[in-house]
């Protein structure tokens, strides 16, 4: 086979890292490190050195704009001098004269990834991504060739990337030699020059410069509506142990996907006026009748289950509403009217403070609320005054509902008792 030599001169880091990579890789990057780069010339040469027939591997962005928009000009222009190669433009895919394959593929819908095999596979701001498409639908992929992963990002506060460097960080600690993990700081890396560095620091935010330039994953998640308030949970200990109390009423809040996913809240209003926040359920790519199920096997004594204005909206295909699907199943919804979202994420806001999450059950509905965030236009460099659509966005519509239907109940005009946290009784009256 001819010697193929591609226009790529990896930094000294970038070096190090392409020679350290091993089956599990959780590496974090300052902005302008120049991780895409990284990381399209490690899947080429993944497919050039692969033993297995037909290798496949991917570049796994948040979004298909992305994937095109940042990876495949990247693609096309290192690629460009393996003799006969071809290129997919539409599907954004390479098929190299060896039978290997590098596809760009989006995060959006994890179920349309599904019964693909992969050899490698590269997740570009793995925390921006719904954390399903890893453990559902990638790691999956891996398993009959004993592929590998590699997690790249900047930090977004504590979410499923935080976690998965925490497990890296354990896993070689404990001596394993599948898993490598490294942070680079733009500070050490010293490929921003230092007059940039210092001009940016100006013009940021603290949190913003910290996070973005020195891979802080302890800087507030930058247009976060509920991460301070979430922390301050943390902090006060109303992030615990809440059990199910069988004397009171169990509240359902609903974000019902038609084509994504479906999230439910579980509360209980206690007498004091505090809010328990017992149980999260999220799910998608299945119907009603299995969410009617999901409920019934909690056997909790339910209250109002709460869903959205649309709920009443009859389906083409049927000529029937969810509404009354959900009847037909035994679920009787009271639905939220609309209301301007602003209004009801002020109304989560007011809700929060009053809130005691059962740490166990509700995990992971509480790190899609600390990173539920206002939309970036990329073009203006602002914030717009809406949400940004993303995995995070069922649960915070979702306790959108709740905080909406129990503010219509009128039951939390008195505010609750001020309660010592290691005092603090589940059951008390």
């Amino acid at each position: 086979m001819a010697q193929v030599t591609i226009p790529y001169k990896p930094r000294s880091t970038q070096a190090e890292m392409h020679n350290s990579i091993k089956r599990w890789n959780v590496l974090v990057m300052h902005r302008r490190f120049g991780k895409t780069v990284f990381a399209i010339n490690h899947l080429i040469k993944e497919c050039l050195i692969c033993q297995l027939p037909r290798p496949r591997v991917a570049f796994i962005a948040p979004t298909f704009t992305q994937a095109k928009r940042i990876a495949w000009d990247y693609v096309k222009y290192y690629a460009s001098v393996i003799p006969n190669i071809q290129f997919n433009e539409t599907e954004l895919r390479v098929d190299f004269p060896n039978g290997a394959r590098l596809m760009l593929l989006s995060a959006e819908n994890p179920d349309s990834l599904r019964g693909i095999y992969l050899d490698l596979a590269i997740f570009d701001e793995f925390g921006m991504m719904n954390p399903r498409v890893w453990g559902e639908v990638v790691r999956p992929a891996l398993s009959d060739r004993e592929g590998g992963a590699i997690f790249l990002g900047t930090p977004n506060g504590h979410n499923h990337f935080f976690d998965l460097l925490q497990q890296a960080r354990s896993e070689v600690q404990e001596g394993s030699d599948k898993w490598y993990w490294n942070i680079i700081k733009a500070s050490e890396s010293k490929i921003v020059k230092q007059e940039e560095l210092e001009a940016a620091q100006k013009q940021m935010t603290e949190e913003q410069y910290e996070q973005e330039y020195e891979c802080s994953f302890t800087a507030s998640i930058i247009g976060a509506y509920y991460g301070k308030l979430v922390t301050e949970a943390e902090d006060t200990g109303r992030i615990t142990k809440v059990p199910y109390d069988p004397s009171l009423p169990v509240h359902t809040a609903w974000d019902l996907g038609v084509n994504d996913a479906t999230a439910i809240w579980f509360a209980q209003v206690n007498r004091g006026g505090a809010i328990h926040i017992i149980d999260y359920y999220e799910n998608s790519g299945v119907g009603l009748s299995h969410y009617a199920e999901i409920i019934d096997r909690k056997d909790y004594f339910y209250g109002e289950h709460l869903a959205p204005h649309d709920i009443e909206v009859r389906e083409l295909g049927t000529g029937k509403s969810r509404l009354e699907t959900a009847q037909s199943l035994g679920i009787r919804f009271k639905v939220i009217p609309r209301m301007k979202i602003i209004d009801g994420i002020n109304a989560v806001r007011l809700l929060l403070p009053k809130c005691y999450f059962d740490r166990d059950k509700c995990q992971e509905g509480i790190d899609y609320l600390r990173q539920y965030r206002q939309d970036w236009d990329e073009r203006k460099k602002i914030f717009r005054d809406q949400p940004r659509h993303d995995y995070t966005s069922h649960s915070a519509d979702a306790f959108r509902y709740l905080a909406t239907g129990l503010n219509q109940r009128e039951r939390m005009i008195k505010p609750p008792q001020q309660v010592a946290v290691n005092d603090y009784n589940p059951f008390s009256i």
